[in-house]
């Protein structure tokens, strides 16, 4: 989450109108995140009670022909009992509304805070909601493929070009260089596939002590690789905030409770080490990207790229996390 483009606060309150929520009383823009502008909303509420919302304008890494997948995946998974926002639809019906050449749309809000520094305890949480979300969506009808798979990160890198993220940090352009062609070719293609969220980071989590209350921000979730899933989750939250050194309380705790639901076959468990590069791959490379282009005027902080370079160095050379 960010927030790109500034909206006004007559042009948000005619917005709202468009919903069956009430009338606005505040929006206030939310800064984490790195892709889309993101206000929390209050409102009088569709019965006067007051009422909280999340809306999005989706400004870039997204395509309109995606969101009715991402908006009705919402909707799927919460009637599954899954923990995830609804869609709220327009009075019309209409899953998102139009700003010009840029979508909107609302979800719930949901209880609960997005913790930074977790413990096993949530770690193991984490792990069996992730495993519940795969379940729950085997009988969704639609389909997305991965825009975020290795052909992406590859183009990232010309993107950025090896100066540019020479100029992020030397080791870095090094390492995709040396990392980045031996992952394509090593990467798996004969695994258990479904939908995933692919983007479980921390700030996608909303808790209560050890409850998952909230599993958000799913504008990165398509069908692909199942355990490449869990391997994005682990890379984000299996290392320590304050110095980055590997949590192995959490890393057990993570794979224990997802396997409490969904075990993983002897393929998927031989192939995480690989996935987890993959992972770490993946964020070091729009980190990058995002550090060289984001406008020096939006609302949004920039993440550092050699956080997830460190963590697929870790992978390379401890595959026997995952054992």
């Amino acid at each position: 989450m960010a927030v790109y483009t500034h909206l006004g606060a007559e042009e948000m309150a005619a917005l709202i109108e468009g919903f069956d929520v009430g009338s606005l009383v505040s929006a206030k823009g939310i800064a984490e995140g790195v892709s889309n502008s993101n206000w929390l909303l209050e409102t009088t509420g569709a019965d006067g009670n007051g009422a909280r919302f999340i809306l999005t304008m989706y400004e870039f890494r997204i395509e309109l022909g995606d969101l009715p997948y991402f908006l009705t995946l919402l909707d799927h998974l919460a009637a599954k009992g899954c923990p995830v926002p609804r869609t709220i639809h327009d009075r019309h019906g209409n899953l998102y509304t139009m700003r010009g050449d840029k979508a909107l749309a609302m979800i719930e809000f949901l209880p609960g805070v997005s913790v930074s520094d977790p413990t096993a305890g949530q770690a193991r949480a984490v792990g069996g909601e992730l495993a519940r979300l795969h379940l729950a969506a085997a009988d969704f009808a639609d389909a997305r493929d991965n825009g975020m798979g290795v052909a992406e990160w590859q183009r990232l890198a010309a993107q950025c070009g090896p100066d540019g993220l020479a100029s992020i940090d030397p080791a870095l352009a090094v390492l995709v260089a040396r990392e980045l062609p031996r992952l394509a070719a090593a990467w798996p293609t004969d695994l258990p596939r479904s939908v995933i969220h692919a983007d479980l980071f921390p700030d996608n989590v909303l808790m209560l002590g050890d409850t998952v209350t909230g599993l958000i921000d799913f504008y990165f979730a398509c069908n692909d690789t199942t355990a490449y899933d869990m391997a994005v989750t682990h890379a984000a939250w299996c290392f320590d905030v304050r110095n980055g050194a590997f949590r192995p309380d959490l890393s057990v705790a993570l794979i224990e409770g997802y396997e409490a639901v969904r075990p993983f076959s002897a393929a998927e468990r031989a192939a995480l080490p690989l996935l987890a590069q993959g992972a770490s791959m993946r964020f070091a490379m729009t980190r990058a990207y995002d550090w060289l282009n984001t406008p020096a005027d939006a609302l949004v902080t920039k993440k550092d790229p050699m956080a997830f370079a460190r963590r697929l160095e870790f992978y390379a050379a401890n595959p026997e996390v995952f054992a």
